[in-house]
Order: structure tokens, then C-alpha cells, then sequence
């Protein structure tokens, strides 16, 4: 139904979309996602032009819209968008608001308009404010009517910016469960949204944004259970991250720990956790990773914190020859092994690229 090749988009010097590719089938849902600022409703507003784009092609039934002579009013009575705020007629009534468009840009009667109008409204459940204005609406039922507005123009695609971020929490599940019911209907949607649940459970894809580009997309399964990039395992999982590089056999060892210490209080750790990942620190490096080098040593610590999942993971990273640290321990040693399994929930080494990577859950 739509394929985007090489779209870019520039605002003065700087470039908030460099390399968009991506197709929409008819029928789908697209959940869009990933950090402020990395483009996503930009993508959507060049879709109808309401941006235009810098280049690139955007290619709608067969037809790029990008081409001089496209007929664009035309073109947005095919693709509807219903936006954050709202967007609504604050002067007219809710009836209004959705019989004004149908009647100038479709020619339909007032009688057909308003018909049509007052079903829409009954079936995204505000047929009852349908004389109101809408400052007299919450907002979740602002949002409710700038939907039925958006299909009171029979679109073949809706684009949904965030639409749920204006709202009260409370609110927010009456306007998903609205597009829900869209989505079981077979209507072609792409929703930027930040209501990850949501996008898992109702998207056909999901495409990642990440520094203007489409970074990674596939089956909610994939993006939102075994991501294949680390920006996107960062971004679904809502890591943050402490990092350290221990460059020295002399290193600060109670600098290093008074540092974890922080950041696992800025993460409402408790107080076994910490113990436990300070004791771990202190006995790979120690124990494990520095007898490795015959110098000093380049290893780089990371302390990351899922607020998903509640869960703090220790990975250690080092280059050199191919050297698991759980095999090389002598015998003699293994109480540094007794202690991590005791303390963790798993550990893994891996050898990447001519370099080692140790995974320890705590």
C-alpha cells in the first residue's frame, strides 16, 4: 500500500530522518517506537505531507506522491491522522467537528454527514456529547471524537501520533481500546507510541527508530523478546547503564565500588543486592581477570539495570586470545567459581570478534 525508499528529511543542517526505508501492506498494523527525538513523527508527517521531505520516494497505490502535479488534498482524504493534542474545532460542537469535513471535501450531505457522524460516535462510545464543545470533554474522550473524525473521511490508512501521550493515565486505555477495535476490524494503521505493552500485543510489526533511521523491525515477538541490536535490547528492556574501565593493575578498587554503590541506590537496590554485586566485582577482577594479562590490563566493566525487569546484570569485556575465565581457574581456585554461582542467577563467557565477553545476572 505505501513503500518509502531512501526518504530523508533536513531542517536546516540537521538531518532528522537519513535513511527511511520501509513498506506498509494493507491490513497492517505498525507500531512505530524508539527514543524522543529519533524522528518517528516526523516520518509520520511526511507520509501526508505535512513535512516534505529533503528526498527519497514515497509511493502510495502506485503513485509518488513526492512527483510535482500530486493532487495532496486528495492524497490526505486517503490517509487520516489523528494527533497528540487532539486537534479539535474548539467553536464547533463535536457533531460539527465531524460533519464539517465529510460535507466540504466529500460532498456529502448534512443529513448523510451527520448519520454517518453520530454512528462513529456511537461506536468509540461518546454518542451522548455529540452537542457538546470540546473543552466540555476529558481527554480521553477529546481523543475518542478526533478519532471518529479521522473516519467520518473513510480513510484507507490512519497515522496515529502518540496519541496517548496528552492524556491522564486513567484515560489512556479508553482510546487503545478504540484502536484496538480498529485493528480487529482490518484497518491499515501506523501509531508512534510509547505504550510498549500496547504495540506488543496489537502491531503486525514494529519498526525501531533510532538516529533517523528505521534501526530494526520485524514481528512483535522478535522486537520485543529477542531483539538482534543493542540499541533496541536497551530501548524495550529500558536499560541504564554504569561503565568503568580498569586500565591498571592498581586500580581503585574502593573508588570502583563506592561508584556501583551509586548507581545501584539511584536504581533502589537493596542492600544483598549491592553486597552482591560488589563481592562479584571484586573477585572476577581479582581473581579471575587480571591474572590473564602480564601487564596492565583493558578491561571494560559494565554494571547495566533493566527497569523492566528489575534485574542488574555485570558484563565484562576484554580483548586478547579466546580466554573463558570459568575454564583457566586451577582447581585449587574454585571457591571464586562456589561464589558467583552461589550469588547469581546464571553466567555466560562468549568470544566475540577477537574479544571475551563475561555475562553474570545477579
Amino acid at each position: 500500500m505505501i513503500s518509502v525508499k531512501n526518504l530523508s528529511k533536513r531542517f536546516g543542517d540537521h538531518w532528522v530522518l537519513k535513511d527511511i526505508n520501509a513498506e506498509i501492506r494493507k491490513g497492517e498494523v505498525i507500531s512505530i517506537i524508539g527514543p524522543s527525538g529519533t524522528g518517528k513523527s516526523t516520518f509520520l508527517r511526511c507520509l501526508n505531507l505535512l513535512e516534505r521531505p529533503t528526498g527519497g520516494s514515497i509511493v502510495i497505490d502506485g503513485v509518488n506522491i513526492l512527483q510535482k502535479g500530486t493532487d495532496e488534498p486528495k492524497l490526505r482524504r486517503k490517509m487520516g491522522m489523528v494527533f497528540q493534542s487532539f486537534n479539535l474545532f474548539a467553536h464547533l460542537t463535536v457533531l460539527d467537528n465531524l460533519t464539517l469535513g465529510p460535507m466540504i471535501l466529500l460532498g456529502k450531505s448534512r443529513q448523510d454527514a451527520e448519520s454517518k457522524a453520530i454512528e462513529l460516535l456511537k461506536s468509540v462510545g461518546v454518542s451522548e456529547k455529540l452537542h457538546q464543545f470540546p473543552d466540555e470533554l476529558s481527554g480521553g474522550q477529546k481523543q475518542r471524537v478526533a478519532i471518529a473524525r479521522c473516519l467520518a473521511m473513510d480513510p484507507e490508512i490512519i497515522l496515529f501520533d502518540e496519541p496517548t501521550s496528552a492524556l491522564d493515565p486513567t484515560m489512556v486505555s479508553e482510546v487503545l481500546s478504540v484502536i484496538r477495535r480498529l485493528a480487529k476490524d482490518g484497518m491499515t494503521m501506523a501509531i508512534v507510541t510509547h505504550e510498549m505493552d500496547f504495540a506488543k500485543n496489537v502491531s503486525s510489526r514494529v519498526f525501531y527508530m533510532d538516529e533517523g533511521i528505521i534501526y530494526e523491525e520485524g514481528k512483535p515477538s522478535d522486537i520485543f523478546d529477542n531483539p538482534q541490536k543493542e540499541k533496541t535490547r536497551i530501548f524495550i528492556q529500558r536499560i541504564r547503564k554504569f561503565c568503568e574501565k580498569v586500565v591498571s593493575r592498581h586500580f581503585d578498587l574502593y573508588k570502583l565500588q563506592a561508584n556501583l554503590e551509586l548507581f545501584c541506590a539511584r536504581h533502589t537496590a537493596d542492600k544483598r543486592t549491592v553486597s552482591h554485586i560488589l563481592l562479584i566485582v571484586e573477585e572476577v577482577l581479582g581473581q579471575m581477570l587480571l591474572p590473564l594479562f602480564p601487564g596492565d590490563p583493558a578491561i571494560e566493566l559494565t554494571l547495566e539495570y533493566s527497569e523492566k525487569t528489575g534485574d542488574f546484570q555485570l558484563l565484562f569485556n576484554y580483548a586478547g586470545l579466546q580466554q573463558n575465565p570459568f575454564l583457566l581457574l586451577p582447581d585449587s581456585d574454585n571457591l571464586s567459581l562456589r561464589l558467583i554461582e552461589k550469588l547469581t542467577k546464571s553466567s555466560s563467557y562468549q568470544w566475540i570478534a577477537g574479544r571475551n565477553h563475561l555475562s553474570i545476572s545477579i
